[in-house]
């Protein structure tokens, strides 16, 4: 049954988006660092540079897709991912031009990444409304399955070959391929032909007004299904991506890795994220969706305070590739899940505005934790502070919705949305 559930055909339309999906993905994995990398090897930049870089960026790009999110609301999707992937292209050849000229300099860089993370946000945020006109409701969970499996095989495959590409290149080359994967994507969206059906609302509002931007946290925090989902997502994510910097500072110091044995470490497990996102569909004709949520949303939770006894040699090696492809494995499972129940949850009109605020504050949460658990592993040492993250991550099962729930298109009487 997963087999039949997962391997269906979806039509030519989903066939041209996956594709852009599948080859942007893939570039931005390809380029994952990249600039971290540019910062140190090409302008000497030091440690608070590169600590602002990797804040800054993402937290002044998701302020800015703050202000996108009403915008794309009331506008065709597609051309506003066209749209999107040429002004990411555009940006990151700037980059590359700067480069070959000699006037790359860090504020520049600033400056791409928060148009790159703004247009990130957009672009996946009109992408959800996108998909939700392609497939037809009953297959949402096999095209996020799909959209799952192409992000953990780009996690794997991307990093190692950017490295290498760095390395026998120089750091600039990944942010070119970067930008070229962002071009082919848009041949792709608009390879997608057809008529794409007109938002609900076919006239955008005539000014933006404060209430439009937060519309889209007023929707999820007035829903009794999504608000728990909503907090569990965010601090599961957050305190697992907080933990990441202070394992890579206990294995690359203290337990003595080699680089190349903390990317394995990583790498390897990703494997997981394919196998529970081809899993899924399966799992939910079976089981149901509200099951495979609330099992797989409590399993992931079980695996981080694992990393907290990782030692020294193969067998410390061996634990974070056991508890990392379990944990990836219960997330291939969880993230098309939850997907595909906020598209159902939530109405056409205001998907973008759903999306983009789910997003937002999900990167604002990492960024938050990230901080905390720096200063907090300061006074700590890193393996208490991993520690008291895996004990807090086990509680967060208690936020996944107890109930099973109509999704939004079956219990609301009106005309079918597309």
């Amino acid at each position: 049954m997963a087999r039949r559930s997962s391997g269906r055909p979806l039509g030519r339309q989903f066939g041209w988006l996956w594709a852009a999906y599948t080859v942007s993905t893939l570039g931005t994995w390809f380029a994952f660092d990249a600039f971290p990398l540019i910062a140190i090897l090409v302008l000497d930049a030091g440690t608070t540079e590169v600590s602002l870089l990797a804040a800054a960026g993402p937290a002044a790009g998701a302020a800015v897709a703050v202000l996108l999110g009403p915008w794309v609301e009331f506008r065709r999707k597609r051309p506003v991912m066209v749209a999107m992937d040429l002004v990411r292209f555009a940006a990151l050849m700037s980059v590359a031009a700067a480069f070959a000229f000699g006037s790359l300099g860090f504020a520049q860089l600033l400056v791409v990444s928060v148009v790159v993370v703004a247009a990130d946000i957009a672009f996946t945020a009109a992408g959800g409304a996108c998909v939700k006109t392609l497939v037809k409701p009953k297959d949402l969970i096999v095209a996020n399955g799909r959209f799952e499996s192409t992000t953990w095989t780009a996690t794997m495959l991307g990093p190692p070959l950017g490295g290498a590409a760095t390395g026998m290149f120089g750091p600039v080359i990944p942010v070119i391929a970067n930008a070229v994967s962002f071009l082919l994507s848009a041949v792709g969206i608009r390879a997608i032909g057809g008529r794409e059906p007109r938002p609900t609302h076919t006239e955008a509002p005539p000014r933006l007004r404060a209430g439009d931007l937060l519309d889209g946290w007023r929707y999820i925090l007035s829903d009794s299904a999504l608000r728990p989902l909503f907090v569990n997502a965010i601090l599961v994510n957050g305190l697992i991506m907080a933990t990441s910097p202070l394992l890579a500072v206990l294995m690359l110091g203290r337990l003595g890795f080699a680089p190349w044995q903390y990317g394995l470490a990583f790498a390897v497990p990703c494997v997981g994220g394919l196998i529970g996102s081809r899993l899924a569909p399966g799992l939910v004709a079976r089981f149901g969706q509200h099951r495979v949520m609330l099992t797989a949303g409590a399993l992931r939770a079980c695996w981080l305070l694992g990393l907290a006894f990782v030692g020294p040699g193969t067998a410390g090696l061996v634990l974070v590739m056991v508890v990392e492809f379990g944990l990836i494995t219960c997330m291939g499972v969880f993230n098309p899940v939850l997907a595909t129940y906020r598209l159902e949850r939530t109405p056409a009109d205001r998907v973008v505005r759903t999306l983009s605020a789910w997003s937002v504050t999900s990167k604002a949460g990492i960024a938050a934790l990230t901080v905390l658990w720096g200063l907090l592993a300061g006074v700590t040492g890193p393996r208490i502070a991993i520690a008291i993250a895996g004990l807090l991550i086990m509680t967060t099962p208690f936020l996944l919705p107890r109930h099973d729930r109509v999704p939004l298109r079956e219990r609301e009487p009106g005309p079918s949305r597309p």
